[in-house]
C-alpha cells in the first residue's frame, strides 16, 4: 500500500472524530526539504468544513495519526502544512517487498478472459499514431521527435496498464508525391537506390528539391515576361504537369502507377533502415491512398443522413459553426478528397480492424490543433462512440540555433545523419574523458551510438511535447546536468559497485536507516505513481526527469554514505542492494524511452 493508501482513512477518522465533520478529499505533496518529514498534508482546504486554526487542527490530526498508525512516527506542523515522518520499518517492508520485482512501477494488461462485463470498457485497447511522413523525401529532425514523443508514449501507457497498439499513417498520395516522381522522370536518368548507394528515401527527396529548384526558374522567368507572381505559380509548365500527373494517378494510369508502386518502395526501405536506427517500431501501417477511399463512402453515409451538407458547385461541407468552430470542406466539388476525409476514413478503417481499440492518440505537431478539433467533432456527429477517447498530442517544433528548417530548399536536418553526427560527438567526448582502456573497436563503437542516441532521445523527451524546443546537439552529450549521458553514466557506475559486491545480496535485513537511504527510498517509491501520471498526461517528460531526480538522489547518497566501505555488513548489504533497485529503476524508465543503458562507461 502507498503511503497516501494508509494515511487516508486514518486522517478521515480523526477529522470525524475531532471534529465530528466529513471530508472526501486530502491533499498530499512532499515534504520540503527544510523540514522534517516524509510526506506532508495540506490543512488549508479542511477549513472549508473545520472552523479554527490550521496549526490546532493539524496537531490533532497528527496525535491521532500517532497514536493509530504503526508507520507513522511522529510529526510536526508548520503554518497550514501538517508534516509527517513515516517509520524505517515501513520503507524497509517497502523495499523488500519490491527489490527483487523486476518489473517494478509496470501494470500488466488484464486480459478480457479474466474481466466481468463492467471491466470490459476499461479493458480497451488504446491507438498510437506516430511518424507519418510523406513518401517525397527522408524522415529529418521534427519526425525524430515526432517518433520518440510517439513511441515512448504508447510504451508508457502500455507500462500503465493498458493494451497498445502502435501505428502510423503513411501520406503517399498528393501533389507533393507527383511533384517528386515528375523530377525523376525528367532528371532521373535511370537512377536507382542500387546505381547511385543512396538510401531510396534520400534519393527519391533529392528529386523532390530538384522539382522545387525548377519550378522557381520557371516562375521567375514567367513574372519576367509580365506575369504577376499569382499567375506565374499557375501557370509554370512544370506544375501543370504534375498537376496532370495527379490526374493520371486518380485515373489508375498505369504507368504512373508503375513509376508511384516503384518509388514509394524506395521510400518504405528507406524509412525501415531509419526507424531501426531510431529503435522504433510500428504494430499496423495504413496508406492514404487507401483510407481516402473509405472515407469518401462516410462522406455519403454523412450526407444521407444530415450531417454534411452539398453546396452548389457539388463540394460537401459540414457546418461546424454552432459548435464554436467554422464550415468545413469534407469533399471537393470535382469528387476529390481532402485530408479531413481520408483522416475520418483511417480511423474508421482502424476500429474495423482492431475492435478492441477503445481510443486513439495522434502525434501530430501544434499546426494541427484546429484540424484534430474539427476531426474529433465530425467522428462524433457521425455516431462513433469512442470518438470521446480521441487526443491530439501536439508537440511544439524543433528548432536549431541556425534557424528552421525547410524540405523544398534541402535545408532540413537529415534523420540518419543527425544520428551519425551524435555518435560522432559522443565519441569525441569519451575519448576526451579517456576512460575508456580496455575496451576493443567494436565495444567502443557500440558505446558511442548508446550514448549518442540516448543523448538525442533524452534532450527531446525530457521536454514537455507542448513546448517548442531548441535542439542542441553539444549541450545534448554533456556528461554533467540533467543530460542522457549523465543518467547513463550513474547507472554504469552503479554496474561497477555491483560487480564488486563479493556476498549474497538477496537476503533480507533491518537496519535503522541513513537520511539519505531514506530520501532514495522515497525517490524509488514515485515510480509507479509516475508511470500512471505520465500515461494519464501523454508526457514522456514525466518520466525523463523523474529519472533525473532519482540519479540525483543516488548520488548524493553515493557522496555521503561508504557502499563497500561499510564496515557492517547489513548496513552494506542493503546499501548494495539499494543501488541495484535504482539501476533497475533507471533501466526500466530508459525503456520506457527507448533509450539503452550501457553496463560499463
Amino acid at each position: 500500500m502507498t503511503l497516501q493508501q494508509i494515511l487516508t482513512p486514518a486522517i478521515i477518522e480523526a477529522v470525524q472524530k475531532q471534529f465530528d465533520s466529513t471530508i472526501d478529499k486530502i491533499e498530499f505533496q512532499a515534504t520540503r526539504k527544510d523540514f522534517e518529514g516524509d510526506i506532508t498534508m495540506v490543512i488549508f482546504p479542511l477549513l472549508k468544513v473545520i472552523k479554527g486554526n490550521p496549526v490546532e487542527i493539524g496537531t490533532k490530526i497528527g496525535t491521532h495519526l500517532v497514536e493509530n498508525v504503526a508507520e507513522v512516527e511522529k510529526f510536526n506542523v508548520v503554518a497550514g502544512f501538517l508534516n509527517i515522518v513515516i517509520s524505517d520499518a515501513y520503507y524497509l517492508t517497502f523495499f523488500n517487498g519490491i527489490k527483487d520485482n523486476s518489473s517494478y512501477g509496470f501494470v500488466e494488461a488484464s486480459s478480457s478472459a479474466t474481466r466481468g462485463k463492467a471491466e470490459l470498457s476499461e479493458a480497451k485497447a488504446v491507438m498510437v499514431e506516430y511518424s507519418s511522413p510523406n513518401t517525397n523525401k527522408p524522415l529529418h529532425l521534427g519526425h525524430v521527435r515526432n517518433n520518440l514523443l510517439g513511441y515512448a508514449v504508447a510504451e508508457i501507457i502500455k507500462a500503465s496498464g493498458k493494451k497498445v497498439y502502435k501505428t502510423q499513417i503513411i501520406n503517399d498520395r498528393g501533389i507533393h508525391i507527383c511533384k517528386s516522381m515528375l523530377a525523376w522522370q525528367k532528371y532521373g536518368n535511370g537512377q536507382t537506390p542500387e546505381t547511385t548507394g543512396l538510401k531510396g528515401d534520400k534519393l527519391v527527396g533529392n528529386f523532390y528539391v530538384a522539382f522545387d529548384k525548377e519550378y522557381k526558374v520557371q516562375i521567375n522567368d514567367l513574372i519576367i515576361q509580365g506575369k504577376t507572381e499569382e499567375e506565374a505559380k499557375k501557370q509554370a509548365p512544370i506544375i501543370i504537369e504534375a498537376q496532370q500527373m495527379l490526374l493520371d494517378w486518380e485515373a489508375g494510369k498505369p504507368e504512373v502507377m508503375e513509376l508511384w508502386k516503384t518509388m514509394n518502395q524506395w521510400v518504405y526501405d528507406g524509412f525501415a533502415q531509419t526507424y531501426k536506427s531510431l529503435g522504433v517500431d510500428f504494430d499496423s501501417y495504413y496508406y492514404e491512398s487507401k483510407t481516402y477511399l473509405l472515407g469518401k463512402e462516410v462522406v455519403q453515409f454523412g450526407l444521407e443522413k444530415g450531417i454534411f451538407e452539398k453546396d452548389a458547385d457539388g463540394s460537401v461541407w459540414i457546418d461546424l459553426t454552432p459548435d464554436g468552430l467554422d464550415r468545413k470542406i469534407v469533399l471537393r466539388s470535382d469528387g476529390t478528397a481532402v485530408y479531413m476525409t481520408q483522416d475520418i476514413g483511417t480511423a474508421i478503417q482502424r476500429v474495423k480492424d482492431f475492435p478492441d481499440v477503445g481510443g486513439m492518440v495522434y502525434t501530430v505537431g501544434n499546426e494541427q490543433d484546429y484540424h484534430f478539433k474539427v476531426l474529433f467533432l465530425i467522428l462524433k456527429k457521425l455516431g462513433f462512440d469512442w470518438a470521446a477517447s480521441l487526443y491530439h498530442l501536439s508537440y511544439g517544433m524543433v528548432e536549431l540555433p541556425s534557424g528552421k528548417m525547410k524540405s523544398r530548399e534541402g535545408t532540413v536536418v537529415d534523420a540518419d545523419d543527425l544520428m551519425k553526427e551524435m555518435t560522432t560527438t559522443a565519441k569525441s567526448i569519451s575519448e576526451e574523458l579517456g576512460k575508456l582502456a580496455g575496451y576493443s573497436e567494436e565495444e567502443k563503437a557500440k558505446l558511442y551510438r548508446t550514448i549518442g542516441l540516448g543523448a538525442l532521445k533524452y534532450y527531446m523527451l525530457k521536454v514537455d511535447p507542448k513546448k517548442q524546443m531548441m535542439f542542441n546537439p553539444e549541450e545534448s552529450v554533456d556528461f554533467a546536468g540533467n543530460t542522457g549521458p549523465f543518467i547513463q553514466y550513474t547507472y554504469a557506475r552503479i554496474q561497477s559497485i555491483l560487480r564488486k559486491a563479493e556476498f549474497d545480496t538477496t537476503m533480507s535485513v533491518s537496519i535503522e536507516l541513513h537520511p539519505k537511504e531514506k530520501e532514495l527510498l522515497k525517490q524509488v517509491a514515485l515510480f509507479p505513481e509516475t508511470i500512471q501520471d505520465a500515461a494519464r498526461n501523454h508526457s514522456p517528460a514525466l518520466v525523463a526527469n523523474y529519472t533525473y531526480e532519482l540519479v540525483k538522489e543516488f548520488n548524493s547518497f553515493y557522496q555521503n554514505v561508504s557502499i563497500l566501505g561499510e564496515e557492517n555488513k547489513d548496513k552494506k548489504v542493503f546499501r548494495v542492494q539499494l543501488s541495484k533497485k535504482v539501476a533497475d529503476t533507471i533501466k526500466s524508465a530508459f525503456q520506457l524511452l527507448g533509450i539503452e543503458v550501457p553496463e560499463r562507461m
